[in-house]
């Protein structure tokens, strides 16, 4: 009414999923993996490098980072015999994610190569279609996303020796 107020009243339906989720949740298989070994986090955006540095330290790595491709491939050049798997982004300046991977699998040509971009993943793997991409994760990602990326990209590569 005119003068004094509105009143809005709001129903939902009761669910037992509400109750459900504030019991514990069990561990998901991404929380309770451990990865181990070196790997190498090349990305232009230094917010992205240091968050994803901290989860990946966080699951049991040590991360070298890199600020674009083209010193991504100096330290992968550097710590090659270390490395087991390196994160590259697609864009960034210098030389992009395309270039610097070509680079890093004539150093290596096994090395498990992961791709984040903030482009779909369709149109990223269409650029990496028969060169052996090993993953993709799309930018703004969690941390789940980026620990299970990890862990079904290492446990289909044979131990290195």
């Amino acid at each position: 009414e005119l003068g004094k107020g509105t009143t809005f009243k709001v129903l939902f339906p009761g669910s037992k999923n509400a109750l459900q989720s504030n019991r514990p949740k069990k561990a998901s298989a991404a929380s309770s993996w451990k990865g181990s070994g070196s790997v190498l986090v090349v990305d232009d955006e230094e917010s992205v490098r240091n968050v994803t540095k901290m989860i990946l330290e966080k699951t049991g790595f040590t991360v070298l980072t890199a600020t674009d491709g083209r010193h991504g491939v100096e330290v992968f050049k550097a710590h090659k015999d270390v490395i087991c798997a390196v994160l590259v982004d697609m864009t960034m300046p210098y030389m992009d994610g395309a270039e610097a991977f070509r680079e890093f699998r004539k150093i290596q040509p096994q090395i498990p190569v992961i791709l984040s971009s903030g482009y779909n993943e369709q149109d990223a793997r269409e650029q990496f279609a028969e060169k052996g991409l090993s993953g993709f994760i799309q930018k703004p990602f969690q941390m789940r996303a980026l620990v299970d990326v990890f862990r079904q990209v290492l446990s289909a590569q044979p131990p290195r020796a």
